[in-house]
């Protein structure tokens, strides 16, 4: 059985409200655009035999409108002949063409009613897939990105990333003990920059030696004179 069970309930649904009580959104609004396409469709056709209708109502309309004017000139050539009656048949012919056409044309009132209510209806339809439509790629992203989500909480939890940055953490432990190995390697040993910066201090040493060798020579002068 059908969501729906004629085109007023789908004019008069409530989509929010069917999806809100639907277990599985996505497969309901799958199901609701299913059902309302097959509709469209059916009122279309509808629609297509209605305006099929109008058209042959309208031929005969003209079809008993000529016949009519036929037999008003066959009365008035009657007449002329001064046959009255073959006039007053012809005119009797006219009376029934005149009411036939009469009768179609309230038919074809009907039916032009029945044309604007199809074309209404069909215009509430689509307007009501459209809606459907747009709400299934919208709980379509809606699932995805809870899905994703999920996806993501599921990992967190289960440890996967800590145990990932712990394997980071040892493999930035051992990088940092080959440095300290190579670094070992390099203590005691003088660099070139080293040596240089001994003999600096070394000249360094030395002026100051003289200069306080000379400050001592003054003084021992001083006191011998």
């Amino acid at each position: 059985m059908g969501i729906f069970s004629r085109f007023t309930d789908i004019v008069n649904s409530n989509i929010n409200s069917i999806l809100d009580k639907a277990e599985d959104p996505e497969k309901m609004v799958r199901l609701i655009i299913q059902e309302m396409e097959d509709t469209l469709v059916e009122v279309r056709s509808a629609s297509a035999k209605t305006l099929a209708s109008k058209k042959e109502i309208c031929s005969q309309i003209g079809k008993m409108q000529n016949e009519a004017k036929d037999w008003t000139s066959k009365a008035e050539l009657a007449i002329s002949k001064d046959r009255e009656d073959l006039a007053r048949a012809a005119l009797h012919e006219k009376k029934k063409c005149d009411e036939h056409a009469s009768a179609l044309l309230h038919e074809l009132k009907g039916v032009d009613e029945q044309i604007t209510k199809l074309q209404s209806e069909v215009g509430q339809l689509q307007d009501k897939l459209a809606d459907a439509k747009t709400r299934q790629k919208a709980i379509i992203l809606r699932q995805k990105t809870v899905s994703s989500r999920l996806e993501v909480k599921k990992t967190l939890d289960s440890g996967k990333v800590d145990a990932a940055m712990g394997r980071f953490e040892q493999y930035e432990r051992k990088i940092d003990d080959l440095e300290s190995q190579v670094d070992a390697y390099d203590l005691g040993k003088k660099t070139l920059a080293d040596e240089f910066a001994e003999l600096e201090s070394d000249d360094e040493i030395d002026d100051e030696l003289a200069a306080l060798k000379k400050k001592m020579q003054s003084k021992s002068t001083a006191v011998e004179k």
